[in-house]
């Protein structure tokens, strides 16, 4: 039986891993935190291929400036002397064109469709957590907020999708924690939800079922096919050979995968949340656009997520970021304990400047990576697996990754 090892226990990772299983390959999974440690854990847990969009758009040059300098904007970035994220920047924002958004949104589409068919493909093959199939509730204060929005859906149904949306007379029967500042209310059907970081958990053990090893506390240093076979060489020195080997670590991609070809650059892009108590129970994703505010039910509590952080993925959490939820969660929602929250978070989110993921062969034969999904790991990860599984089972390259080539 080939073995495969597969860095990173996040969605992407161990998602690769299940499916490699159903090919029959026997699967090692190291991290060095643990399941779900990164961004996969805190995240709003969306399954929602209507939203699963080019983060680059031509608002971003009215926006992005203005967003530097308020504090409660929800894109942030430290002014100061770095410059691989200026040239990220400057990469990402080449890409805010109404052109480059089409093509972005035509290479995401292929994967999109098949989304929440891959979670199907999960739950009925003995992963053991559910996703929600419930409509979303879309609030703004005003008409003209919601023009943006309205545009990207149309994009998306423009280009082929399904994205069912309907105006709300009163929002509040779905989101009854909306205050009376949330004037205009869309409902979104055709979209689900999960807790991430229990479904997360659920892969990981339904791969230990099934015979894998997943190995936490390992560092790994580098990736490298020197030698008979494709190795991991971890922090102290060890070294561990394998048939076939998948980078999935996230937003820290780039460390491993820049030798063996894979020059995109990945950046950090932190997002933050919490959990609130809330006087009436919460049964729908809620979503902000306006103020990019992500709300989702969570074991009996209510998950606020927001902002894209600019920053490097180890630095600490800035309790800044969390406050300006918070103020704006205080004008835009009642019927929540704002200042008892639990769960306080910042995960790190890869994001490429062209707003596509990196899925396949590096230069190095048997090497390959999963990741840059921007905010859209959760949702694509089990695809990605699934055709990624393909790829290094078949050497067949399903359509919906064919954009996604890491050596692009």
């Amino acid at each position: 039986m080939k073995n495969v090892i597969v860095v990173g226990a996040g969605m992407v990772g161990l998602a690769t891993a299940w499916h490699l299983q159903e090919r029959g390959y026997e699967v090692t999974v190291l991290d060095r935190e643990g399941v779900a440690a990164g961004s996969s854990w805190g995240n709003a847990g969306w399954l929602a291929p209507a939203k699963t969009i080019p983060l680059s758009d031509p608002s971003l040059w009215s926006y992005g400036p203005k967003a530097v300098f308020d504090p409660d904007a929800a894109l942030s970035m430290p002014i100061r002397f770095d410059p691989k994220l200026w040239m990220f920047l400057a990469r990402f924002m080449a890409q805010a064109t109404q052109r480059a958004w089409d093509t972005t949104m035509a290479n995401l589409t292929p994967i999109d469709q098949v989304a929440l068919e891959a979670f199907d493909e999960l739950e009925l093959g003995g992963v053991k957590a559910q996703s929600f199939k419930r409509p979303f509730v879309i609030g703004f204060e005003e008409e003209s907020q919601s023009k943006g929005f309205q545009k990207e859906i149309a994009g998306v149904i423009r280009h082929g999708q399904e994205a069912p949306l309907e105006r709300l007379d009163n929002p509040r029967e779905l989101a009854p924690m909306l205050s009376d500042e949330v004037k205009v209310a869309f409902r979104l059907e055709g979209q689900r939800f999960i807790e991430p970081g229990p479904y997360v958990e659920a892969i990981a053990q339904a791969v230990v079922e099934r015979g894998g090893k997943i190995i936490a506390d390992a560092e790994v240093g580098s990736v490298t096919a020197q030698g008979d076979h494709p190795a991991v060489i971890l922090a102290n020195g060890h070294r561990i050979e394998a048939d076939k080997i998948v980078i999935a670590t996230g937003a820290w991609l780039s460390r491993l995968a820049r030798d063996l070809g894979v020059r995109t650059l990945v950046q950090a892009g932190r997002g933050y949340s919490f959990s609130v108590a809330t006087e009436e129970p919460a049964e729908h994703a809620l979503y902000l656009p306006h103020h990019r505010m992500a709300c989702t039910p969570y074991q009996g509590r209510f998950r606020i997520a927001g902002t894209m952080e600019f920053r490097r993925p180890d630095e600490p959490l800035y309790p800044r970021r969390i406050e300006s939820i918070v103020n704006l969660s205080r004008h835009l929602m009642q019927g929540v304990d704002l200042d008892n929250r639990q769960d306080e978070w910042v995960g790190s989110r890869p994001v490429t400047p062209d707003g596509m993921p990196l899925v396949g062969q590096t230069k190095a034969e048997n090497i390959y990576v999963a990741g840059g999904h921007g905010m859209w790991g959760v949702v694509l990860g089990p695809a990605t697996g699934k055709y990624l599984a393909q790829l290094m089972d078949t050497g067949e390259t399903h359509e919906a990754i064919k954009p996604f080539d890491p050596l692009r």
